[in-house]
């Protein structure tokens, strides 16, 4: 079991030379740095604690630079937990990499969906709308509460009803790697990734078991490709 930090910045499109093309969002990665472990002797449970993404010390509290400066690392943006025995001998001051996941694995990843604000069932649930015409007094609302007849004195629980829409915790289950790039710092992953761009979210091993292994294709590297026609028309 493992598992790293990164930000989501986007998506886009990669080819294979055969010409399949990867839905892939692209994730950076920059190095997770270890500034504490989390022991069953004193906490119950195993975990390190990593730092995300450098930040000015002016900008954190007195209690924040105080865990930075007890780890002897850079102040940080932000502070998170992750487990996996892969992960736990990493010791104070060690970094992981996106090389920690290799091209072809299947990984889970979580994250927060978007936030909506607060809205109404129509947009939050796909409801439909009353009808349009000036007479009619019903247009946009929730429609009857009643259960059919029985227990009419009581809303059940889970009724859909306007209210706060995200951002809540999703977490996208058997994600495969088209590329993992550890020299630019960033993971390929194929389809798509809750939350909006700029968002952080985690990559660990999947938690379901895997009957098949996927099938990646070398990606092309349109760069390469693109300097060397220019080389070959300047012959």
């Amino acid at each position: 079991m493992k598992s790293i930090i990164g930000r989501k910045m986007g998506m886009t499109e990669v080819f294979a030379p055969d010409g399949t093309m990867y839905p892939v969002t692209v994730i950076e990665v920059l190095p997770n740095v270890v500034i504490g472990k989390k022991t069953k002797e004193k906490d119950g449970y195993e975990a390190i604690q990593v730092g995300y993404e450098d930040k000015a010390e002016r900008h954190l509290t007195k209690a924040e630079k105080g865990i930075y400066k007890k780890a002897g690392v850079a102040t940080k943006e932000a502070m998170y937990e992750l487990k996996g025995d892969e992960i736990y001998g990493k010791n104070v001051g060690e970094t992981l990499t996106c090389d920690l996941f290799k091209t072809g694995e299947v990984v889970d990843i979580i994250g927060h969906n978007k936030g909506h604000g607060y809205t109404g069932t129509i947009k939050k649930y796909h409801h439909h709308i009353g009808p349009k015409g000036h007479g009619s007094g019903y247009h946009r609302q929730i429609g009857s509460l009643a259960n059919n007849g029985r227990d009419n004195n009581r809303v059940i629980p889970g009724k859909h009803m306007s209210g706060h829409w995200g951002p809540e915790q999703v977490t996208i289950l058997n994600v495969t790697i088209i590329e993992s790039n550890a020299e630019k710092g960033y993971i390929l992953v194929k389809g798509g990734v809750p939350g909006p761009k700029k968002a952080i979210v985690m990559l660990r091993s999947p938690v379901k078991k895997q009957f098949r292994t996927p099938v990646v294709k070398e990606i092309l590297d349109v760069a390469a490709k693109e300097a060397a026609n220019n080389e070959k028309k300047g012959e």
